[in-house]
């Protein structure tokens, strides 16, 4: 599966590396693509990975993942 979120509260290079290595560590993520310029992130996983786990590891990290 592929979907493509907004991201919130990115700023900078640091910011997307947070997204990237919060993402990073669930389990069934196999791709992840921060623009941080458009504030997205398109995110190729299986189907054990639901947008509520994703939307509150990128919560603890410190943004907000919203869906389009």
């Amino acid at each position: 599966m592929e979907n493509t979120f907004t991201v919130k509260g990115m700023s900078c290079e640091h910011c997307k590396k947070s997204v990237e290595k919060a993402l990073n560590s669930l389990k069934g993520i196999k791709n992840i693509d921060v623009d941080l310029k458009q504030e997205t992130v398109t995110i190729e996983h299986d189907k054990s990975v639901t947008f509520k786990k994703m939307k509150n590891i990128v919560k603890n990290a410190g943004y907000k993942l919203i869906k389009n």
